[in-house]
């Protein structure tokens, strides 16, 4: 297993991708420095909380499929860090998170005003960096970032009368986590020059992956007793987010499941409670369910590698497919 997580990755790509990496992490790191010290405190606050770093790791990776040495890569690499990093800021103030990444949350800290304000910042500052990138990099990142607003929107608003409250959900992950990961993908093989048939075909593979990597956090949110995906577990439950496995109860027509699928519409503030649900969501058809459904999109990720060039950077991407199922296991 690679520093990455990435299973069999070639040595030679990985000292790639770290030398890559420590670049994307000095550049993220430099781009967000300002004049206003509380500014400055605010944005590197969930920076310096680490996380997987996944969006630009996969830039990097799809960048090999081109050439990785390119102008380019590297600044939209912490541009699609940044845009992430925003949204984190702005989601913990509509879910009145207090964690994130283990730390205090910047709205728990600074409240939900400065938050926001920050949010908007790193925006401002992933924008600066597109400048430089051309026309097409603005518009892709435009487009993302309308589907990021929109895909927030759909969660807030819920399904609508008639329409099937998982394929809502699963639209409303496609937008919010996978279109940003399509893009992370599409940027690095776009600015490394690499063929139109390749860019469309990470772009492809990102967003089914994007919405694998989130259907893994719902499993990990129920099933982990640590706190592997950066949560503490039942998280999703103290907040009344819906997620693919209370989905999942909420459809079951078992009379058994009367009183858990009650429980299930509304926040638990309970930390008793937490636990009790936490018990019998470990124990209920949903969560097996929720894992096939999980490998079925991962599955989905890896045929739409098919067309490309088997190579170091192809056998990577492969690796993090089957990466994302085991987390959930």
């Amino acid at each position: 297993m690679s520093g990455f997580g990435i299973p069999d990755i070639s040595g030679e790509l990985e000292a790639d991708l770290t030398s890559g990496m420590l670049k994307v992490e000095q550049l993220l790191n430099s781009h967000i420095e300002g004049d206003y010290p509380l500014v400055e405190e605010t944005s590197h606050h969930l920076v310096a909380a680490g996380g997987k770093r996944l969006r630009p790791l996969l830039t990097l990776i799809t960048s090999h499929l081109g050439d990785p040495t390119r102008h380019g890569v590297i600044p939209a690499a912490v541009v699609c860090e940044l845009t992430h990093l925003a949204t984190l800021y702005h989601d913990d103030v509509m879910d009145e998170a207090p964690l994130r990444r283990g730390v205090k949350s910047a709205n728990a800290r600074w409240g939900n005003t400065v938050a926001i304000l920050t949010g908007d910042y790193l925006f401002a500052k992933a924008s600066d960096l597109l400048a430089d990138l051309g026309p097409e990099a603005v518009r892709l990142q435009a487009r993302t970032f309308e589907r990021l607003v929109i895909g927030q929107i759909m969660e807030t608003q819920g399904p609508q009368k008639g329409e099937d409250a998982i394929e809502h959900y699963l639209q409303v992950v496609r937008d919010k986590t996978g279109s940003l990961i399509a893009t992370s993908a599409r940027f690095g093989a776009m600015l490394s020059g690499a063929n139109s048939h390749i860019v469309e075909t990470v772009t492809t593979f990102g967003e089914q992956m994007g919405i694998a990597f989130q259907l893994a956090d719902d499993v990990i949110d129920v099933a982990s007793d640590s706190e592997l995906s950066g949560k503490t577990p039942g998280t999703d439950l103290r907040e009344g987010v819906p997620t693919l496995v209370t989905l999942n109860v909420l459809k079951s027509k078992a009379r058994g499941d009367s009183d858990l699928r009650k429980l299930l519409k509304a926040p638990i503030s309970s930390e008793r409670v937490v636990k009790q649900v936490l018990r019998a969501l470990r124990k209920h058809p949903a969560l097996d369910e929720s894992r096939a459904q999980l490998f079925e999109v991962a599955q989905k990720a890896r045929q739409a590698l098919g067309p490309l060039p088997m190579c170091d950077a192809t056998g990577a991407l492969f690796s993090l497919c089957d990466t994302v199922v085991e987390r959930s296991h």
